[in-house]
């Protein structure tokens, strides 16, 4: 059924293919810029608190590479000690007074 309507349907114009290939010639472009902008900048800071060489993120422009990415992050020792807040010398809070 669906082939028979597929066939039954008039033929877009030629003109009007090419203007609308034309089109998204010059769009894709900046879909594709603006896509990759929002994956690699996440990548970038989130490889320089790791310890990583923020360049690594560019790993994302090969196809795959932001799924090998996150498993080289998940699974590496990261370079950077956890920070550590001064509590006083107690590694808990001081426990209530025993009347």
């Amino acid at each position: 059924m669906h082939l028979a309507l597929f066939l039954l349907q008039n033929s877009p114009d030629p003109e009007q293919v090419r203007k609308m290939a034309l089109a998204l010639t010059a769009i894709m472009p900046i879909f594709f810029i603006v896509i990759m902008a929002i994956v690699i900048v996440p990548f970038w800071f989130i490889c320089k608190k790791a310890g990583f060489s923020p360049w690594l993120s560019l790993i994302n422009f090969v196809p795959l590479g932001s799924l090998i990415l996150l498993y080289v992050l998940a699974f590496a020792e990261w370079k950077v000690a956890p920070s550590v807040t001064p509590q006083l010398g107690f590694p808990y809070p001081p426990a209530p007074p025993r009347v």
